[in-house]
């Protein structure tokens, strides 16, 4: 089958690994620790390279698993990730108009509180679809679900978001 390199293949992934172990762990510290044991598991398995058909969909599966094991054990509830949100390097664009950021702002940090309240299976596929851009066929293979099961939990993660952003940014709830 396919010939993988770690440094090629592996290692890239690591920023895809660590926001979607952030998403289901909502801390730095813990989404690092799963990138670094979903490296070391990865590796582990370095014998079952040439039987796998996607490198990334292995290496999300594990990734996933391991962030979900994590959360479960430390029992958390779903969080804000506000304060944990990595600074972003300031957009001069809006520089004239504080007004428009801080609108902005308010409306990024209510879509990442109504995405974290999410169930952890829509967050995940949401995740994986609208912020990776991965495909329904790599999202049910790294999810262990169908592809129809991808489509629905979109669909309702989606209109659940709408719902809830349209009724808090209409009434200020």
């Amino acid at each position: 089958m396919a010939n993988y390199d770690f440094q090629s293949d592996v290692l890239p992934l690591k920023n895809v690994l660590f926001r979607l172990a952030l998403r289901i762990t909502l801390s730095h510290e813990e989404a690092e620790d799963v990138v670094q044991e979903t490296m070391m598991k990865v590796w582990s398995r370095k014998e079952a390279w040439p039987q796998i058909e996607s490198m990334e969909a292995f290496c999300l599966t594990i990734c996933r698993n391991l962030a979900v094991d994590r959360s479960r054990k430390k029992g958390r509830a779903a969080a804000s990730l506000d304060e944990e949100e990595a600074s972003e390097p300031a957009d001069h664009s809006y520089a004239a108009d504080p007004e428009r950021r801080t609108v902005d702002g308010d409306r990024m940090g209510l879509l990442r509180r109504l995405m974290a309240s999410l169930p952890e299976k829509q967050r995940s596929i949401m995740q994986l679809r609208d912020i990776e851009g991965m495909s329904y066929k790599d999202i049910a293979a790294t999810l262990a679900i169908s592809e129809d099961q991808v489509k629905v939990g979109l669909f309702r993660a989606r209109q659940t978001i709408k719902k809830k952003f349209i009724d808090t940014d209409s009434y200020g709830l």
